[in-house]
């Protein structure tokens, strides 16, 4: 894990659950903000991704009758 990720964790982690959330989308803002068409995974979010496709039981999106 990135040091400067690790280090922003743990000072959210002392803060109260509500200022957690709002720090948290305070974030998000500033994410979105740098780069609006942020539509790039995370390692993490990649891996879940990919395991969730392997998955046999993931109804894929060509079997779904979305009319």
């Amino acid at each position: 894990m990135n040091a400067i990720v690790k280090q922003a964790m743990e000072l959210l982690e002392v803060l109260p659950e509500n200022d957690q959330v709002f720090a948290l989308e305070f974030i998000k803002k500033l994410v979105l903000a740098w780069d609006p068409d942020f539509t790039k995974l995370t390692p993490s979010e990649r891996e879940e991704l990919e395991n969730a496709i392997a998955d046999p039981e993931t109804v894929s999106h060509n079997s779904i009758d979305w009319d």
